[in-house]
């Protein structure tokens, strides 16, 4: 084992006292691994170990990391410009890649603002709703339609429309805006939707559709929330609703997008498209923060004839070049692989490799779709056991709540993969 020097020593420890992590405390001694580098599948860390990906750090690294082609196309870029606002300049990775993302989404998805993160993207989709419904005339429609265990993002207004009860913001909620919740649908991924699924929403829909200005999904799979998977009937009988009851439909494809439940995006197991999409994560192959709202011509020419005659919102690294020409190497990496045959191997490995936990007794369901794989407990994990078990079992994975999931990277081989899953049933089967 590699004896980590003074200076690793010295900002470990710093980092240890004054750096926040996601959902951390301070002082919550929950173990933090320093990593040196990264290749392919694996994450090397500081210490000599090496840890095989089942994360894509958070679903975003699909194709590995330390890519070649994603490494020059930052480095050609850089050649010319880190960076330019893009108020009142443009420049041609921007144009570039939000012509390959309009031919690549479904219609009538045409016009695209670009964002600097998941949460940005779902928060410009909601105003876009809003001042959508505005440039109409109909300055009520500031609310919200949508599912229980659903997760859209950190920031207040994607919180908002993120499950109320679950226990990832509840400590907020005295600021946030209250929306229109309707149960989450029973029927699974591959069934039929079931009649109380979908009179249930439509019940919450009818009521309060005067004042909604958008339903908002995930399609096919909830992420953070639960990491279901539903019946993409379901969805597809929600947009025939949204169209009844004249409410738009955006989609979060943020954490589904670009493959990862074996379709390029979700909504195409329904058949379906939205009137504002959200995607982020895979987008720049997770080289770059970036994200994008996508929305139709009918949506984007309302705001822009409407008060005040321009949309309200300009981060200030939107389309930043670097992320862009990132963006257009992972697409173009992503469409000229046989990413739909990869993503089918790793869905037959994790069915197999994590079929021995359904016989353990704590263990509530496993579930697999595309290249997600779910185990979900009967009581939540305690962190400060669980990650230096998956460690020491040379795997890098990071539960949360009652669940143990793998997103692996789509390059991963089936040694790797199942190294993963035996690592997860070993893990998973240390608790019982």
């Amino acid at each position: 084992m590699k004896i980590i020097d003074t200076d690793e020593q010295e900002w470990i420890g710093f980092e240890r006292e004054h750096v926040w992590h996601p959902y951390s405390s301070i002082d919550a001694g929950l173990p933090v691994y320093p990593v040196a580098s990264a290749r392919g599948v694996r994450i090397k860390l500081a210490d000599g170990r090496e840890l095989i990906d089942g994360m894509s750090s958070w679903w975003s690294a699909i194709h590995g990391y330390n890519h070649p082609k994603l490494n020059r196309a930052v480095e050609a870029q850089l050649g010319h410009m880190a960076h330019v606002m893009f108020g009142g300049l443009t420049h041609k990775p921007a144009a570039e890649l939000a012509r390959r993302l309009i031919e690549l989404t479904p219609e009538p998805l045409q016009t695209v603002f670009f964002a600097d993160s998941g949460s940005v993207s779902v928060e410009v989709a909601l105003k876009m709703a809003v001042q959508f419904w505005q440039a109409k005339g109909q300055s009520n429609r500031t609310k919200f339609v949508t599912i229980r265990n659903g997760y859209h993002g950190d920031t207040c207004n994607a919180m908002s429309v993120s499950d109320p009860e679950n226990g990832m913001h509840s400590l907020f909620s005295g600021m946030l805006v209250e929306q229109h919740f309707a149960p989450s649908p029973q029927s699974r991924f591959g069934q039929s939707c079931k009649r109380s699924d979908i009179e249930s929403f439509e019940s919450c829909l009818a009521r309060f559709c005067r004042e909604t200005a958008a339903v908002i999904l995930e399609p096919v799979v909830q992420g953070a929330g639960g990491m279901r998977f539903y019946s993409a009937d379901f969805l597809r009988q929600v947009r025939a609703l949204c169209d009844r009851y004249d409410v738009l439909l955006i989609l979060d494809e943020i954490a589904t997008g670009f493959g990862r439940t074996g379709r390029m995006f979700a909504c195409e197991h329904a058949g379906v498209s939205g009137d504002i999409m959200c995607v982020g994560k895979a987008l720049t192959g997770g080289y770059m923060t970036l994200a994008a709202t996508l929305t139709s011509f009918e949506v984007s020419a309302a705001i822009s004839s409407g008060n005040p005659g321009l949309f309200m919102h300009g981060p200030t690294f939107m389309a930043n070049p670097l992320a862009c020409a990132a963006a257009l190497a992972s697409l173009e990496l992503l469409t000229e692989s046989p990413w739909e045959q990869r993503v089918s191997r790793i869905e037959a490995g994790l069915r197999s490799g994590l079929a021995p936990c359904t016989e353990m007794s704590h263990v509530e369901e496993v579930r697999v779709l595309g290249a997600i794989g779910v185990v979900e407990l009967k009581s939540a994990v305690d962190m400060h056991l669980i990650q230096p078990r998956f460690v020491d079992s040379g795997v890098w994975v990071r539960p949360f709540g009652k669940l143990v999931y793998l997103m692996p990277p789509f390059i991963i081989d089936e040694k790797d993969l199942g190294i993963l899953t035996a690592a997860v049933v070993k893990v998973v089967g240390s608790f019982g």
